[in-house]
């Protein structure tokens, strides 16, 4: 029978991983681990539950390994000012966060709003449980967690004063029966909150086809698992069209160039371009490029973070008041 509990080094050899990778999520509390003595231990059934979850849910094109995960909290951790300045609860409120996941953005959210209490729900108990260790870890008690999904909502109609979702309506093949779904449980003058982004909008130096083809390749991958890469541009006649009042959407841009060194690694190298060097695997199943060109596709993108290069991309936030 095999041992219940892995070793770092056994780990890393059952994942294909790096030990330093896996050792700095551990830290992080990015991955579900124990401690034992000065020993990281990860329990097997655990880790297998967390790779049989990722194959569950397959519309999340990027997957849920452990370098996506990682990838995420780069992400939210970049871009907390641009994205969230302006996320601001009332006290007292009850909020739903819809598609959590690991907890990248629950833990800005509780933060910042420390005397409004949250619901963050997710369709993976696997990603569940990072999130409620990360959560934990930071010292909030201001989030209550549930395994739920966005079509099969078990709560009350109009049971939160606000709904926030982010990076969620890309993966979704039916984006607006989603928000229907979440506006039910939203009360009358609530509001409810979108972040989504638009690989249409990258634009980079030096220019290269080879990457333009790269990007292109994940829009047409998520698109073949029902997703939606360029929602973010739809944002505004969704919402309108589900009747929402005081319909807003601020695009959020990122720019980056050698003089924000911060950004250039943050968001360059180890959101965007990072994200598309994950998806390598899916896109050369589907055919959708040779390996030859894809990886010089990378390469390409990953130049984009050197001394002379330049990249921008824009997020759309949105937000509307149920009447």
């Amino acid at each position: 029978m095999a041992n219940k509990w892995l070793t770092l080094d056994e780990l890393a050899d059952y994942l294909q991983m790096s030990r330093t990778k896996l050792y700095q999520l551990a830290r992080q509390n990015r991955i579900p681990a124990s401690k034992i003595g000065s020993q990281w231990r990860f329990d097997r059934e655990t880790i297998d539950q967390w790779v049989a979850d990722s194959r569950q849910h397959r519309s999340y094109v990027h997957g849920y390994s452990p370098d996506e995960n990682a990838r995420l909290y780069d992400q939210a951790q970049t871009l907390v000012e641009l994205l969230h300045h302006d996320t601001l609860f009332e006290p007292g409120s009850r909020v739903l966060e819809a598609g959590c996941g690991v907890g990248a953005q629950t833990i800005t959210l509780a933060g910042k709003n420390p005397q409004s209490q949250l619901v963050s729900i997710d369709i993976s108990k696997s990603s569940l449980g990072q999130a409620e260790q990360t959560i934990r870890h930071a010292g909030l008690i201001n989030v209550q967690f549930q395994q739920a999904d966005i079509f099969n909502l078990p709560f009350l109609e109009s049971d939160f004063d606000h709904v926030f979702l982010c990076f969620v309506l890309e993966h979704l093949p039916e984006p607006e029966k989603a928000l229907q779904h979440l506006i039910h449980v939203l009360k009358p003058g609530g509001t409810i909150t979108m972040i989504e982004g638009d690989h249409g909008s990258t634009f980079f130096y030096p220019e290269s086809d080879y990457a333009r083809r790269a990007i292109q390749a994940l829009v047409d991958l998520q698109a073949s698992s029902g997703g939606n890469a360029l929602i973010g541009r739809e944002l505004f006649p969704m919402l309108t069209r589900l009747g929402l009042k005081q319909v807003r959407v601020s695009p959020r841009m990122v720019y980056v160039d050698n003089s924000k060194p911060q950004l250039v690694d943050g968001f360059t190298r180890k959101t965007f371009s990072a994200m598309i060097a994950n998806v390598r695997r899916e896109v050369l199943e589907h055919n959708l490029m040779s390996a030859e060109d894809f990886d010089r596709g990378v390469t390409d993108l990953y130049r984009t973070s050197e001394e002379d290069g330049v990249f921008c991309y824009t997020f759309f936030k949105a937000s509307g008041l149920k009447g």
